[in-house]
């Protein structure tokens, strides 16, 4: 499978990820070898690793707890002091095996960690195989709020193996194919309409949109790395999702969902919006729920819940001087970026979703 090429590192694919990894450990000869794993992954995807890797090769294994609620800086924190405590150097080299919390934790940490040191990202999951795996964004969250704290540093490269995926759960499939499905909508209509029309939704199924997804976004961050124009597009259904995601993190009587999931639910709402104020066609806007809601399911939202979801959206990392900015759809592969939406829009547009 052709490898990649991003703005300064590549992605390698199955078997020639592997041999590009041993060259460059034999070449960049690092000081030490860190594998950063969460408590899932050191189980199910850590002995993948260890069978694909030269067994001459010694590291030292770092594991965090698993989930959102430990992508924060007190982890981060723990991480910095444990490589301390191993010895760590400039010259030391991490390897972050395991889905979105722990690239995007482990990118950070290695970026910080004596001003830098170099790191290597394996997801293991399709989110961050589709999605954290290019565009060189690392961070973590600040309490329930997404992504406030981190910086764009990018891995010396990525490996992406399709073997990891038979270690998670279907949901957690389902969760990375919402951010298959938002390239699909805002940028190649073909991975839209393979979507719909899958029989099912499985690791077999979605290997030949995983290439397809990660060149999508390759294309979009090396014309834009620091989200300044193009690369904006890539939020969509991620300004109300990520508010969503962030209100059922706090809400005690609620169940967390995936990142995926209130994604999803982003999609719905911001293409309703779109249709309201862009003229988005309501066909495609129906489309779009149907398959979403068969997907996914419906998610109960309550009326209640509507203002707890809008005062979270003044902490999306891309408003400007306090103003809330979507992205929206005009049609299938044509968006209008930094698009301002009064409250009383958002509110119908959740109860669209939930009607």
């Amino acid at each position: 499978m052709t490898p990649i090429y991003s703005n300064g590192y590549c992605v390698n694919f199955l078997e020639d990820a592997y041999t590009k990894l041993a060259d460059f450990i034999a070449d960049y000869t690092p000081s030490k070898l860190f594998i950063l794993v969460d408590t899932n992954t050191h189980i199910s995807c850590l002995p993948i690793l260890l069978a694909k890797i030269s067994s001459d090769v010694s590291f030292e294994i770092i594991e965090i707890k698993a989930g959102e609620a430990h992508k924060n800086i007190e982890t981060c924190i723990s991480v910095w002091n444990r490589l301390t405590d191993l010895g760590a150097d400039r010259k030391s080299v991490m390897i972050n095996l395991g889905g979105g919390v722990v690239t995007d934790l482990g990118g950070f940490v290695a970026s910080t960690f004596k001003r830098g040191i170099k790191f290597v990202n394996i997801p293991t999951t399709l989110l961050s195989m589709v999605d954290a795996s290019v565009g060189g964004k690392t961070g973590v969250d600040l309490g329930v709020l997404k992504n406030q704290v981190g910086l764009f540093s990018n891995p010396e490269m990525v490996l992406i193996d399709y073997d990891y995926l038979k270690t998670v759960s279907e949901r957690e499939i389902r969760s990375g194919l919402a951010e298959v499905i938002k390239y699909g909508l805002t940028y190649d209509a073909k991975v839209w309409n393979e979507i719909k029309n899958m029989p099912q939704i499985d690791t077999e199924s979605i290997s030949n949109l995983i290439y397809r997804s990660i060149e999508i976004k390759n294309e979009v961050v090396t014309k834009d790395p620091k989200e300044s124009g193009i690369r904006k597009v890539l939020n969509f259904g991620h300004t109300l999702g990520h508010a969503i995601e962030s209100y059922f993190l706090e809400s005690v009587n609620k169940q967390h969902l995936t990142h995926g999931e209130a994604i999803a639910i982003g999609m719905v709402t911001e293409a309703y919006i779109s249709g309201k104020l862009l003229q988005f066609p309501n066909a495609t806007l129906q489309d779009i729920k149907n398959t979403i809601l068969s997907i996914y399911g419906k998610v109960e939202i309550e009326e209640e819940d509507f203002e707890g979801i809008i005062n979270l959206l003044k902490h999306d990392k891309k408003n400007v001087s306090g103003q809330v900015n979507f992205v929206l759809l005009t049609a299938l592969e044509k968006f209008k970026l930094d698009c301002k939406v009064p409250n009383t829009l958002i509110i119908e547009a959740l109860s669209f979703y939930t009607n």
